[in-house]
């Protein structure tokens, strides 16, 4: 079992940063990729960046230039640093792990975050 927990959303003005993160619990085996998604109300969830255990990183092209995903192996955690805001980035956003042999997916709590114009 994988518990996820998120922290660092909020209320940013259009153009600011927010930096999430997101500490895994896991004790037997390794987390493998990473990765944070978004949903938007009535809304499916959609990848916004991952990173694999080696630091391979990939981005949806509407975050790119703009944001970036990190993880810390040592601590279990992810971070995504949000600069240039958007109101459009508005959402709530999860964290994912894909743990174990069977790189099963576990998810975070969700953590709002919202971007005034």
């Amino acid at each position: 079992q994988v518990q996820l927990v998120e922290s660092g959303g909020g209320l940013v003005q259009a153009g600011g940063s927010l930096r999430l993160s997101c500490a895994a619990s896991a004790s037997r085996f390794d987390i493998n990729s990473m990765g944070w998604y978004r949903q938007y109300p009535g809304k499916q969830r959609e990848l916004v960046a991952v990173i694999t255990r080696g630091g391979t990183a990939n981005y949806a092209d509407s975050v790119k230039g703009r944001w970036t995903i990190s993880r810390d192996n040592a601590k279990n955690t992810v971070y995504l640093q949000m600069n240039s805001l958007k109101p459009e980035d508005t959402a709530v956003y999860y964290c994912n792990a894909e743990y174990g042999l069977l790189n099963r997916g576990y998810w975070g709590q969700g953590t709002q975050v919202t971007v005034s114009s």
